[in-house]
């Protein structure tokens, strides 16, 4: 039951027009700023489109589309996914892994307890925190490596050892 890739990645989502000269603002979901310099391609809709220029504001990326031009054109931009076509991932160094990789792997404990899927990740300036869902309700588990021990992509698993009072700590009852 090996994970599989998604063709295309979301990297952020059309917020509102900038401006009445094609300019968009965006929410940037990626960890890589750079794919929205100018020149970059981009997918909106499944349909490759160029950026034109790009600046950032308050937290949100300034965009301009090579073929948008009107704030008419702007507005039917609205609420839209941007995204990369999988092949221009760029590969991480060994042990890293995008979050899309990550979200819906099987988590089970080193003696092998499952505790359920992984649902969400939460990026924190210490660690990322893995949001697993199962029998036992949610569950927060840092992604560290006191704690996380192997991630298998190909059969979808990740292996933890809980540090003493981890799963207890960090669970909420689904109620």
């Amino acid at each position: 039951m090996g994970t599989t890739e998604p063709e295309y990645i979301i990297i952020g989502q059309v917020l509102a027009p900038w401006g009445n000269k094609g300019r968009v603002k965006v929410k940037a979901t990626t960890d890589f700023p750079q794919r929205f310099a100018p020149s970059s391609q981009v997918y909106i809709n499944r349909q490759p489109v160029t950026i034109d220029s790009a600046e950032w504001h308050k937290g949100r990326v300034i965009i301009k589309i090579s073929t948008v031009d009107s704030i008419e054109e702007t507005q039917k931009l609205r609420g839209q996914t941007i995204e990369i076509h999988r092949s221009q991932l760029k590969p991480l160094p060994e042990g890293h892994y995008y979050l899309f990789q990550i979200i819906g792997l099987m988590v089970s404990t080193t003696q092998g307890e499952p505790l359920g899927k992984i649902t969400e990740v939460f990026t924190t300036k210490g660690n990322d925190t893995y949001v697993v869902n199962g029998d036992r309700g949610e569950i927060l588990i840092p992604a560290i490596e006191d704690v996380v021990k192997s991630i298998d992509l190909e059969q979808g698993r990740m292996v933890i050892d809980p540090i003493e009072g981890l799963l207890s700590l960090n669970q909420k009852t689904a109620d």
